[in-house]
């Protein structure tokens, strides 16, 4: 596939049409993992030329991923994690998990932004904030695919450290994504204390369906399919 770098169109556009100067990018990783946080970035880049082959984390190797988050977390103008933990997934329901763990990564940045491009088509941050939502904008637009490449870089450490302790669902090499390693540690010793109790996997272990949480909404439901699925990685 060739390669097309990030632009600052939609931020521009969005300084023209409505005045704002602080424009941030925001991307998340961890949706359809089983374990885990759901994890969001919010960056702003301001209008400099990016790294050379800055893009989707999910485009990028390990290795020139990892160089990638190293370069940028001296090059953004500011960036700030957020996250839900597992227990808040299960019982808030995705969407509100991702909007608290948005919320509390804007609210982390030094300087509140005026306006706010969201990775996907659906906005689940909502008001008060000013969102475009942006179709694959973690390709097409700087500060989201910066978002996209730190968030998914804290994730993944932050899974391998969590995961240290409980080796045998080798959370340092799936993230809590599904994975066939995962899956026999499920079925053999059950859900960790990291794992999210309302997904769908636990309903093909019938072993220990008694741990199981009621699903929060239909929304959630679809993305723990998803999870399944191995989507969303």
């Amino acid at each position: 596939m060739t390669y097309v770098p990030p632009t600052h169109a939609v931020e521009r556009s969005i300084r023209a049409k409505t005045g704002a100067k602080i424009v941030a990018g925001i991307d998340e990783v961890g949706r359809g993992a089983w374990a885990g946080p759901v994890t969001v970035c919010a960056a702003v880049t301001g209008l400099r030329r990016a790294p050379e082959g800055l893009t989707d984390s999910k485009l990028l190797t390990p290795r020139r991923r990892a160089a990638l988050a190293v370069r940028l977390d001296d090059w953004v103008t500011a960036h700030a994690i957020g996250e839900a933990s597992h227990t808040e997934i299960d019982e808030l329901g995705m969407t509100a998990a991702l909007r608290l763990a948005a919320v509390r990564a804007l609210e982390a940045l030094p300087v509140r932004p005026d306006a706010v491009i969201l990775d996907g088509k659906h906005d689940y941050l909502g008001p008060p904030w000013h969102v475009r939502t942006v179709i694959k904008g973690d390709q097409s637009c700087v500060a989201v695919a910066a978002a996209s490449v730190l968030a998914k870089e804290h994730r993944d450490a932050l899974m391998a450290e969590l995961g240290a302790p409980i080796p045998a669902y080798a959370f340092a090499d799936n993230a809590g994504y599904p994975s066939p390693v995962h899956k026999a540690a499920l079925e053999e010793l059950g859900p960790s204390e990291l794992h999210r109790l309302s997904w769908a996997y636990l309903d093909a272990l019938p072993r220990w369906q008694h741990l199981k949480r009621p699903r929060t909404s239909p929304e959630t439901a679809a993305l723990e399919a998803a999870g399944q699925l191995g989507f969303d990685i």
